[in-house]
């Protein structure tokens, strides 16, 4: 005995009762099929349903074999049970499972663009298309004839046919079924063979918002909301909006060129604050030379910082260097380094001095006669580190 699908009759019916004709344990789960069920298995980029059966919880549907198996939080010990869907989750599927049909149609109608895949997720839809291009006016242009259709309203077919009424249908791909076929059908601009679960109409869907699209290989990839979804999407879309327009003191349709006088603002300050750390490093490697100790006849500066900025401490080193020193200095943050560089013309090579320095702590690193850095495994070696450098240094 199968179980019969009142889904198929009814989208809308939410509730029935029915019997149980086998039980099972499927994936760890107590599990029943029933003679009837309103409950949709999972098929065709459509989520299974889920409720309960007599106040247990549904968890998963899955139909195998010509039955309906009903995966439960808890063992079911009833023969007759009662059994209802979440209506709100049904009613989201319906909404962008339909809403695929008619925009793969709109694509297909508009642009010549066919459907490869679909996948209906929690948070959004995508389909996939056969194609590697698409333009922001292409994209309003499919949106907009979605749409047209879905505020129509038209009718909304669903049914199974005969091998010679499938035979007369233009549908968008052939099905993938053996067996009855059963069509969903859209006057005049879809008709797809489809076991899922689709509203009485057109305007059952509400509203299609395409989000987002991108290159996927030889495909693309678009991503959609429809119905309630697009609806909660669009409105913290544009709570969003008229809070970043009110912090920038102006009205939604100028922030985009508000936050770009922004950014351009923003970067001419990061620029002036790069020519004035960079001036400020040369007057501090000045005064740095001027305390710098004596190792052989070579003016050494040696200092630790803490949680500086790397690329400060690099630059100061440099800016050392270019004046006529050695700089030997150590940076305390997240990972504990040290930084060498030397004066051109001096025989010192600062690759070579941190290697030795560091294999004597058990440290890595390298670099350059001229420049070097390497990290510590421990920061309290650090000034040990550093003394062990200058006196390398003294002994030539």
């Amino acid at each position: 005995m199968d179980t019969e699908r009142l889904y198929y009759a009814d989208a809308y019916l939410t509730e029935c009762c029915a019997r149980v004709i086998e039980r099972a344990e499927r994936n760890g789960q107590p599990a029943v099929a029933l003679s009837q069920s309103v409950f949709y298995p999972e098929g065709g980029g459509q989520p299974a349903d889920t409720g309960t059966l007599n106040g247990i919880e549904v968890l998963d549907v899955q139909a195998e074999n010509g039955l309906v198996w009903h995966m439960l939080a808890a063992p079911l010990a009833d023969d007759t049970v009662r059994g209802q869907i979440d209506w709100a989750r049904r009613f989201d599927h319906m909404q962008q499972h339909h809403g695929q049909h008619l925009l793969s149609a709109a694509f297909e109608h508009a642009l010549g663009l066919k459907t490869v895949s679909f996948h209906l997720g929690a948070g959004a839809a995508t389909i996939d298309l056969a194609g590697t291009a698409l333009s922001a006016a292409q994209v309003a242009a499919v949106e907009d004839l979605t749409n047209q259709v879905i505020w129509e309203d038209r009718p909304v077919l669903a049914r199974f046919v005969t091998p010679e009424e499938l035979a007369q249908l233009p549908l968008r791909k052939p099905p993938q079924v053996q067996g009855p076929v059963r069509v969903v059908s859209v006057a005049d601009f879809d008709h797809s063979a489809c076991g899922g679960t689709h509203p009485r109409s057109t305007g059952g869907v509400g509203l299609v918002h395409i989000r987002r699209w991108d290159r996927r290989g030889d495909a693309l990839r678009v991503e959609f909301l429809c119905g309630g979804r697009a609806t909660r999407d669009l409105r913290w879309k544009n709570a969003a909006l008229g809070r970043l327009a009110g912090t920038l003191s102006v009205a939604p349709a100028e922030l985009e060129d508000a936050v770009a006088r922004v950014r351009e603002a923003e970067e001419r300050t990061r620029k002036q604050l790069a020519e004035r750390i960079g001036q400020l490093i040369v007057l501090e490697a000045t005064d740095m030379m001027t305390r710098a100790e004596l190792a052989g006849i070579v003016q050494v500066v040696r200092h630790t910082y803490v949680q500086r900025d790397l690329e400060e401490v690099r630059a100061l080193a440099r800016a050392i260097a270019e004046h006529g020193g050695v700089a030997l200095l150590g940076l305390r943050a997240e990972k504990t380094q040290l930084i060498f560089a030397r004066a051109e013309g001096l025989a010192v090579n600062c690759g070579a001095l941190l290697r030795e320095t560091l294999a004597q702590f058990g440290g890595r690193g390298g670099g350059q006669p001229a420049l070097a850095q390497g990290g510590l495994p421990d920061a309290a070696q650090l000034d040990a580190a550093l003394a062990a450098a200058v006196e390398r240094l003294r002994m030539g």
